[in-house]
């Protein structure tokens, strides 16, 4: 009996989403595969959503150095239920709603995931909160709490502020009392005012650098938030007041367009301030400089469940925004939608 159940797990078949080639959000292919048992150590999730991140969409690109060789399939945070285990594992872990940190291969019907890297779903977030939750809030977590140690009544310039990233960032600045400077396109700002941004900024339209500057009255922010890249850095690093912290988290400037650029990557090398941020400068103007890739941080699950466990512990505190949920039919659609800067909050994928 044993033998043919174990047949039967063999023959399944599940739909992935692959990235076929580097390129424009149509390289995506839903695909068909087997699903296998789990490894040792490993749980097997039945994926009811996953979010969507830049990352992706830098590895649709080819433009992620921590990708796996292409074609892969992306994806780095799901929310769903444990449908089986592998050897080493609690067996009560099966049938539990969970959230898991992928790191690839997210963007499928089921995920293998180190057990280490799932937990329970935080009890008032949807599916579709769930999915979008781990990746957005322990970016915003280790940049303004791990990193910059954000201090009650702290002046925060948020870059992207309407992103998962950036809307996570404004939740736990609102916890900490801070004020909240972030940049953003015009018909977003409303709906950042709601949010807890005091101070939105039209980035397309306004210096944020000179707007930090009349806003603060010369003063500048304790802490910058900033993954655009290149010259936004340099403008962000001359926006912290003595004793402030950068923290770089992303390169969106790499990605202006659908496919891979060579003229952004140009431009980036040319704008990045190597100069600026060498020992004898940051000394001189008293001011710290700190970068964040979340990815390189899943091997140290120590310290990311420590992260996990207090941000559950805010969950009441904390509002993951859904801004569309796309089928999986519809990846190149929502990776087109992420890129061209239209999504306020998370982007999800749903089987």
């Amino acid at each position: 009996m044993m033998g043919s159940e174990n047949e039967a797990v063999s023959e399944m078949q599940m739909r992935q989403i692959l990235i076929t080639k580097a390129g424009t959000p149509d390289v995506l292919r839903v695909v068909e595969a087997p699903v296998s048992e789990p490894t040792v150590g490993r749980v097997r999730i039945k994926v009811a959503a996953a979010g969507v991140n830049f990352a992706d969409v830098m590895g649709r690109l080819g433009l992620y150095p921590d990708a796996p060789r292409i074609p892969y399939v992306p994806g780095y945070e799901v929310a769903g239920v444990v449908d089986a285990v592998g050897e080493g594992v609690d067996a009560g872990l099966t049938g539990q709603d969970v959230i898991a940190l992928t790191r690839f291969g997210g963007y499928s019907e089921y995920a293998w995931v180190p057990a280490i890297q799932v937990f329970p779903r935080p009890a008032r977030f949807s599916v579709e909160q769930a999915a979008g939750f781990p990746v957005a809030y322990l970016t915003a977590y280790a940049t303004l709490v791990a990193l910059a140690g954000i201090k009650h009544g702290e002046h925060v310039l948020v870059h992207a502020a309407a992103g998962g990233v950036g809307l996570a960032a404004v939740d736990i600045c609102r916890i900490f009392g801070a004020t909240v400077y972030g940049t953003a396109s015009p018909q977003k700002h409303d709906f950042l005012r709601e949010r807890g941004v005091q101070y939105p900024i039209d980035y397309r339209h306004q210096d944020f650098e000179k707007e930090i500057k009349r806003l603060t009255k010369g003063k500048g922010v304790q802490i910058a938030l900033d993954p655009i890249g290149g010259h936004s850095w340099t403008k962000s690093y001359r926006s912290l007041s003595p004793g402030g912290r950068l923290v770089m988290c992303g390169v969106f400037s790499l990605a202006p367009k659908p496919n891979r650029s060579l003229w952004a990557a140009i431009k980036l090398g040319l704008t990045i301030p190597w100069l600026r941020f060498n020992p004898i400068s940051l000394t001189s103007d008293n001011k710290g400089v700190l970068g964040l890739n979340i990815g390189k941080l899943w091997d140290r699950q120590e310290i990311v469940r420590q992260w996990v466990d207090q941000l559950v512990a805010w969950q009441d505190n904390l509002n993951v925004h859904v801004d569309r949920v796309f089928r999986f039919e519809e990846a190149a659609e929502a990776h087109r939608y992420m890129q061209e800067r239209r999504n306020i909050g998370k982007v999800i994928l749903v089987p």
